[in-house]
């Protein structure tokens, strides 16, 4: 079996899907690097012994000899990018969030059917142990029929991470609630078995807007995502604009009735998702998210407190970026790139979680208005749902 050529397009934060794609002899080899900093691709290109380095992107879409794309740039950047290498042919990974609007998740979709080119797009929480964790003990019955999903996200690094890039200007990703949240999103349809129909949300930037900018052109500091002020009121060097909201919280009812809450913070001490999702026979909660922490099941009762549980489950252990996710998914992907079918990640779940990340930012905005999600036409549904195949047509075929 010859390795799969791969085309990467942005070397920024998410190198490490690069890195994971790079298998000489294993399946793939990253042969074509794009970035539109000439000294990053000039520092990358030895890593990946890439024969082939480009500021314009569309130079790799004139390349036959490249069988898929890895588009890791910024996320008002996905739309475009998608569509020019959907159109051009070339078996497409997209970092999520899809795109920015719902308008655009559904324009890349189109896309998609209408040149049967196949899309992949970078959930790569839907690899992680202890998703999968979860998902294994509601599957199999231990806690009931799910009724409600609660997920509480503390981002120590927020301020590092989200406010001294684009990620602060609400023009390059909608906001927060949708590009750091459309994982946990996800994550929710996936537990939950259904997807987000109405949505309403308040939030706010309670910290971050009153720290010290950097000037427009200005580079960010060295130390940059190596060194970390703290307390978080002590940060300096952010973006030049800062509009995206530094708290948010979400309540959302699914179109099978589950009702779920979602909370994010950009200051907290600690980095960490913790989920509740709690059934007709008992709940569920995690302590930690790595491989090694615990998922502890309580289904016996009723009683008050107690920090023990009924059912403890260690997540596995696992090594490498995103505690071992990163691997896994580029895996799947390859594996989707030369055989197409079924795959775990969905891009009509990457939609509803953009769709229901955007509409709840419209929300927050609007004084906590409650709004529907716009549902996917249901033929563009059918067509990722039978394997990006056309309805009749055996799956992936």
């Amino acid at each position: 079996m010859e390795d799969l050529r791969i085309g990467v397009i942005g070397l920024g934060l998410r190198k490490s899907l690069a890195l994971a794609a790079h298998r000489p002899g294993g399946g793939a080899v990253v042969a074509a690097l794009c970035d539109s900093d000439p000294a990053v691709l000039k520092a990358q290109a030895g890593t990946f012994e890439a024969g082939f380095l480009t500021e314009d992107y569309r130079e790799l879409l004139d390349r036959p000899d490249l069988d898929a794309i890895v588009v890791n740039t910024p996320d008002d950047t996905h739309e475009r990018l998608a569509i020019d290498c959907l159109e051009a042919g070339k078996a497409v990974y997209l970092e999520k969030p899809m795109a920015i609007t719902v308008e655009g998740c559904d324009n890349i979709l189109r896309a998609a059917r209408r040149t049967g080119t196949r899309l992949y797009v970078g959930h790569n929480m839907r690899h992680m142990g202890v998703v999968r964790l979860m998902r294994d003990i509601i599957a199999k019955g231990v806690i009931g029929e799910p009724k409600t999903v609660w997920v509480r996200h503390f981002v120590s690094y927020g301020g590092d991470y989200y406010f001294k890039d684009w990620h602060a200007d609400r023009t390059r990703t909608t906001g927060l609630l949708l590009q750091k949240a459309a994982h946990d999103l996800d994550v929710i349809h996936w537990l939950a078995g259904g997807y987000t129909s109405r949505v309403n949300a308040l939030g706010d930037l309670m910290l971050y807007g009153d720290l010290p900018r950097r000037e427009p052109g200005t580079p960010r500091p060295d130390g940059w995502l190596r060194e970390y002020e703290w307390p978080p009121s002590t940060r300096r060097n952010l973006h030049h604009i800062v509009d995206v909201e530094d708290v948010s919280v979400m309540n959302m009812r699914l179109d099978n009735g589950v009702i779920a809450a979602y909370q994010q913070c950009h200051f907290s001490p600690d980095y960490v998702r913790n989920y509740t999702v709690i059934g007709t026979e008992g709940r569920l909660e995690n302590f930690g998210d790595g491989p090694g922490d615990t998922v502890k099941v309580w289904n016996t009762g009723p009683t008050g407190y107690r920090e023990d549980c009924d059912i403890a489950y260690k997540v596995p252990a696992a090594t490498g970026s995103h505690g071992g996710a990163d691997a896994e998914i580029v895996t799947e992907f390859l594996r989707f790139v030369r055989e197409g079918g079924a795959t775990d990640t969905s891009p009509v779940a990457a939609r509803m979680s953009v769709a229901a990340g955007y509409m709840a930012t419209r929300s927050l905005r609007d004084g906590g208005m409650p709004y529907d999600v716009p549902p996917l036409d249901a033929d563009l549904a059918a067509y990722f749902d039978n394997g990006q195949t056309e309805p009749g047509s055996a799956p992936g075929q």
